[in-house]
């Protein structure tokens, strides 16, 4: 087996400047504001002129390696082809890199958040996360008013006004986990951020005033469809997504112990492949379930003091009496 670094590794991106926030507009909110105005709103107006409103938009300078990634992410196959076309598109163009919110159906555990959160390094950009299944109010994704006591931002302000990127990959995590009443639906901004129209203008309630949220990239993960306001359904892209075949488990044990390896000053100690007998242990796992186990099996090996992960390393019962819990 070859081993792939491509979705560890972040893609040569080319970036243009796209405005996110007209400066005139700010200096305007500014100077409007009253002597009992929020401090943190204040400080947020002369941030924001001090940054400017352009921000980087990006995208990939070449076709990125797809057939490495398909190999790494083999149930990702179709979400990947979509992606593919567009950067054909506008690779040798002008034209910003324009992606269809995307929803990621499958059962739990199986690399839907890790696809999300790497599709942002094939593009060059950030990422940022949202658990939905912890939220209770829209403020969440679009602000508090100001008038509120401890009032701040969103995270889609955030990101875009405080980050660098005009095209930062969000990821609404369970999205079908969202719970909230009538008054706090903690979806309601997604309604006009997933419309490029609508998105173009949106206007963060502890900010109040418009910023360009048109180019953010969504993914949203999701078990269950039919706990999805159909009306976000039809703003997506849905994907079903397979849980991985035997090979395509063992491309990705071994992906994941490359990363995992690759990213800690330790990892040098061990070899760059992990041996066939723990590989098909691993393969027996969901990929949620192989990170845990892979980060154990290398401690396992040290503390018996070696350099090499074997069979014996990775723990499945310790994982199993996780699930007889309810974790």
């Amino acid at each position: 087996m070859t081993t792939s670094t491509a979705v560890v590794r972040q893609e040569l991106a080319v970036a243009a400047f796209k405005k996110v926030y007209d400066v005139g507009a700010i200096e305007a909110a500014l100077g409007e504001l009253g002597d009992n105005a929020n401090d943190a709103l204040r400080a947020t107006y002369e941030k924001m002129l001090r940054t400017g409103g352009l921000r980087f938009c990006v995208k990939p300078n070449r076709m990125p390696a797809f057939d490495r990634i398909t190999e790494d992410l083999p149930n990702f196959c179709e979400p990947l082809e979509d992606v593919r076309r567009q950067i054909a598109l506008c690779s040798e163009t002008d034209d910003r890199l324009e992606l269809v919110p995307m929803l990621l159906l499958g059962e739990p555990g199986i690399g839907k958040t890790h696809f999300a959160k790497h599709l942002a390094r094939l593009l060059g950009t950030t990422s940022h996360y949202v658990a939905m299944s912890s939220l209770t109010a829209g403020w969440i994704l679009s602000g508090a008013s100001s008038q509120w006591k401890n009032a701040k931002p969103g995270k889609v302000f955030d990101a875009l006004v405080h980050g660098s990127y005009a095209n930062p990959v969000i990821i609404i995590d369970e999205i079908d986990k969202a719970s909230g009443d009538a008054n706090y639906d903690p979806l309601g901004a997604l309604y006009a951020l997933l419309e490029h129209e609508t998105a173009s203008s949106f206007t963060d309630e502890f900010a109040e005033v418009p910023i360009d949220a048109a180019s953010v990239v969504w993914i949203a993960t999701a078990n269950d469809a039919r706990e999805i306001p159909e009306p976000i359904l039809n703003r997506m892209n849905v994907y079903e997504i397979p849980a991985p075949d035997h090979e395509g488990a063992l491309r990705i044990a071994q992906t994941i112990y490359t990363e995992i390896r690759g990213t800690h000053a330790w990892g040098a100690r061990f070899p760059e492949q992990l041996d066939p007998s723990p590989l098909e242990r691993l393969a027996a796992l969901k990929p949620r379930e192989m990170r845990r186990a892979v980060l154990h099996g290398f401690g396992n090996a040290r503390l018996a003091g070696r350099d090499v992960v074997g069979v014996e390393d990775i723990a499945l019962d310790r994982l199993a009496k996780r699930r007889a819990i309810g974790f």
